[in-house]
């Protein structure tokens, strides 16, 4: 019996081991190109351009950048506290989050990454789909699937002052996504997330930030898995990236197609 006990823990241990080295040695393959300051547009709340940053101090912002590609995003921030002032979300519920939207149609269909602070920190990545619908007024905080991760590690807590990388990748049907460079959150995302086709973009809620660079890809550029070829970090065939080239942004305003009527669902 003893020498069963002990056996067992030996191949829990060997199983943990395997986990986190799993987590561990998967890698991005998009290649994600900084967007500049100009080309982000606020969907809701504001960003305040300075010192080569976006600053962000409202309780609530959305952004998207219109020209860029929709399967990756990766958003490098200065924490700098929470906010003054305080909002919550359409659903009541008061949250200090930071977070990334992919293939963002609008604020009613969208795959969103979150990186909650408080009340629980931790990653959290859901879809809100609501076919027809593409103003806030039209879907509120209706529509969100959360997504259960195929594995994740916890979240570091942050401190003011500190600088921190949070970034996502679609890869054929699974998601994953990294905090300063380690993979913290991969899973599958549910068969809705493939009709959604859009940019990328970020949020927060109730804390202050500094953007020091938020990039994504070229429009049109995916990690497209082989059909019954794993995902990155497993057996199998390793991803091909596939894209198209990108169109030329019209140089006067690459806000004016977006509407800004993102509310704080």
């Amino acid at each position: 019996m003893r020498r069963v006990a002990v056996g067992s823990l030996l191949v829990a241990g060997a199983l943990m081991a395997s986990c986190k080295k799993g987590m561990a040695d998967i890698k991005p393959q998009l290649a994600l190109h900084p967007v500049p300051a100009e080309a982000m547009c606020a969907t809701h709340g504001a960003l305040h351009p300075g010192g080569g940053h976006l600053r962000i101090s409202d309780p609530t912002v959305r952004a998207v950048a219109p020209t860029a590609g929709g399967d990756g995003a990766r958003l490098r921030f200065v924490y700098g506290g929470p906010t003054q002032q305080v909002a919550a979300l359409a659903s009541g519920q008061i949250r200090r989050q930071v977070g990334l939207k992919l293939r963002a149609e609008d604020g009613c269909n969208l795959v969103y990454v979150m990186w909650r602070l408080e009340p629980k920190p931790g990653v959290e990545v859901s879809i809100k789909r609501n076919p027809g619908r593409h103003t806030h007024e039209e879907c509120g905080a209706s529509g969100y699937t959360k997504i259960t991760p195929r594995r994740s590690i916890a979240a570091p807590r942050l401190k003011p002052g500190t600088e921190h990388t949070l970034q996502a990748e679609i890869t054929g049907p699974h998601l994953y996504v990294w905090i300063d460079g380690k993979t913290v959150w991969r899973g599958k995302l549910e068969a809705t997330a493939k009709h959604l086709v859009g940019p990328a973009g970020f949020r927060s809620d109730n804390v202050q930030i500094d953007v020091a660079e938020f990039a994504a890809p070229e429009p049109g550029a995916a990690v497209a898995a082989d059909a019954g070829a794993a995902a990155p970090g497993e057996s199998g065939s390793p991803p091909r990236v596939t894209g198209k080239p990108a169109e030329a942004a019209a140089p006067e305003s690459p806000c004016a197609k977006v509407t800004a009527d993102e509310g704080p669902s």
